[in-house]
């Protein structure tokens, strides 16, 4: 297998399948959590972590594991990473785990992981899975970092907690709301279709 397979897994992740743009998955954490950029930021590389590792032992464990309970075995392997990932966080990076909160434990239902694992890992090698891993997980967290800082610069002034707004900046409060959420991720998504089909 060439390198140029691998680099094509890889950076498909960053534009042609990404996640929430392109395939429009993992809605509900993108719009719960994105309020700071550092959210945004910590989720990606959690959700990283698990596709990673969970691509792995998936495409490694694909031939042993019955048609009828796979959905399952991947669910076990997922939770099984999630599980390290919330611990790890809680140990390493205590405040970031305190605020995306129940998102963390939700990893794994988040259906990008789910979806790569029946799509793509389940039928491909363990180094072109963890490439898809890597690049689906590093293009989320990219996505994320892009709507968590467009809502804090509008909602609070400040990127990464560091005021970048003038001093009678008014912020949009509603930014950093629940209508907020919706209408950031709306724009992007038609700037983005838009620059697709062009």
């Amino acid at each position: 297998m060439t390198s140029k397979t691998i680099s094509h897994e890889f950076f498909k992740g960053f534009w042609e399948v990404l996640p929430p743009f392109r395939l429009v998955l993992g809605l509900c954490p993108t719009l719960a959590v994105t309020t700071y950029a550092e959210n945004g930021i910590g989720m990606g590389l959690a959700t990283t972590f698990v596709l990673v590792f969970s691509n792995m032992i998936i495409s490694s464990i694909k031939s042993i594991i019955p048609k009828k309970v796979r959905i399952a075995s991947y669910i076990i392997v997922i939770a099984t990473f999630v599980v390290m990932v919330e611990l790890l966080m809680k140990a390493y990076f205590f405040s970031i785990s305190e605020k995306l909160g129940i998102f963390i434990p939700l990893i794994v239902v988040n259906c990008i992981i789910l979806g790569r694992a029946e799509a793509f890992a389940s039928k491909n090698p363990v180094y072109l899975s963890v490439a898809d891993g890597l690049g689906i997980g590093l293009g989320y967290t990219l996505a994320l970092l892009l709507i968590s800082s467009i809502r804090e610069l509008l909602g609070y002034g400040t990127i990464l907690g560091m005021q970048v707004m003038w001093d009678s900046f008014a912020p949009f409060s509603f930014m950093v709301q629940a209508p907020g959420a919706f209408i950031c991720l709306g724009i992007l998504l038609a700037v983005i279709n838009t620059i697709a089909e062009k």
